[in-house]
């Protein structure tokens, strides 16, 4: 018999909160969080626009000794898992934690300590690089820094798979208590890509948004979206077998109900144009959570603000759902936070649990030109109040990666 697996706790530090409650009051508000790169200095480069953390105080949950060797892209899975891991109330020092795992994605992991090591190395020899390079830089760090630190003894691990490694993350997470392999899980995703190398990599093969306007650079499904928008941060669930949360009294805040992951098997950066992949994952997600296309309230879309991106999903959305589509409410929650590659299904499925408890559909901020090719009800620019039973949430990488979730309103 397949195990129920619940929600107990989430975190994120995003473009738009340090924190799950600043992130959903910006929700609510339609907050956009890009604004000029301040990372480094890009007045000469084409990309001039990017989603950063604002003011992460790393010092809060890392000491200082331990915040030197890690990347950035770790120090934010970090915080989140902290917020998630507190929301539990999990005795990780008391318990047995030997069924208690950890899964975070990372599509770059530690790019910035890979570009500043290397320009160390260069100047002064590579002999001289950090003793830290190595662990700081890998994608698996970030996972194994969180396991450290909170005891967690059990599968650790790693899912690269581009932008649909946090939602792959966290699905595994799913299966692996599902099936009876592990009690507890944190999983999610942590990237911090915005750096010169990075964003210029994306600049070059023409993905980036190259707008100066902040209210018009992400603006997933508008007919004159030109490319995404670079984020950062990171987003946790943990996840729980729900006899193990209910026999320590925990606080549920939602169920994990459905997980599906394939390829389009088409192309390294191009989505394929049928939606065949796309589509089969979604009916997977469906499958596996007992559900009817209808039953599904709300989809938080992988919505990139790319031309392909866009109407490929919408092409899949319809494929599932058929007539429903024209009743599901759809938006992009990068409309506010940019594009946080690995990490973006991790801070999408924590604002997706918030949307369900918060009865409330995010909306697509910034958009205005419709496109006759994506033409769902894609929520736009103000949310909606609205009770919501059960979402979807969806992702999509290079390589042809596709993962989607279905998170549903707990019920005993």
């Amino acid at each position: 018999m397949k195990r129920r697996v619940v929600i107990t706790g989430f975190g994120t530090i995003n473009p738009i909160g340090n924190n799950a409650k600043e992130t959903w009051e910006s929700v609510a508000a339609g907050r956009c969080g890009i604004d000029k790169i301040s990372l480094y200095d890009a007045s000469e480069r084409k990309v001039k626009l990017a989603a950063e953390v604002k003011n992460p105080d790393f010092e809060s949950v890392i000491e200082k000794k331990e915040l030197r060797k890690m990347d950035r892209y770790s120090a934010f899975a970090m915080m989140a898992a902290s917020e998630a891991i507190e929301m539990s109330g999990l005795d990780y020092e008391n318990a047995d934690t030997g069924r208690w795992g950890t899964l975070i994605s990372s599509g770059i992991g530690g790019i910035g300590t890979i570009e500043s090591e290397d320009k160390r190395g260069l100047e002064r020899g590579y002999d001289k690089v950090s003793p830290f390079f190595i662990p700081m830089s890998i994608s698996n760090m970030a996972a194994g820094n969180i396991a450290i630190k909170y005891n967690l003894k059990g599968m650790c691990s790693c899912v690269v798979s581009a932008c649909a490694g946090a939602t792959n993350a966290i699905g595994d997470a799913y299966r692996h208590i599902k099936d009876g392999y592990g009690d507890v899980m944190v999983c999610g995703g942590a990237e911090a890509a915005v750096t010169p190398l990075s964003i210029g990599g994306f600049s070059s093969m023409h993905a980036l948004c190259t707008s100066e306007d902040p209210l018009r650079a992400s603006i997933p499904f508008d007919k004159e979206r030109s490319g995404f928008v670079m984020g950062e941060g990171a987003g946790i669930l943990v996840l729980e077998e729900y006899e193990h949360a209910k026999k320590r009294g925990a606080k549920i805040y939602g169920e994990l109900a459905g997980y599906g992951a394939n390829c389009d098997a088409y192309h390294i950066t191009s989505p394929d144009p049928s939606a065949e992949g796309a589509a089969a994952c979604m009916k997977q997600a469906l499958s596996d959570a007992e559900a009817e296309p209808s039953k599904i309230d709300y989809i938080n879309a992988h919505g990139t603000s790319t031309s392909l991106n866009d109407k490929t999903e919408t092409l899949a959305i319809r494929k599932v759902f058929d007539g429903h589509a024209d009743e599901l409410k759809v938006s992009s929650t990068k409309s506010m936070t940019g594009h946080l590659l690995g990490a973006s299904g991790g801070v999408e499925a924590v604002i997706t649990v918030m949307a369900i408890l918060n009865s409330f559909v995010p909306p697509t901020i910034g958009y205005k030109e419709k496109d006759e090719e994506c033409d769902l009800d894609i929520v736009p620019n103000k949310g909606i109040n609205m009770q919501i039973n059960y979402a979807m949430s969806n992702s999509l990488g290079f390589g042809g990666h596709n993962a989607a979730i279905i998170i549903k309103r707990f019920e005993e």
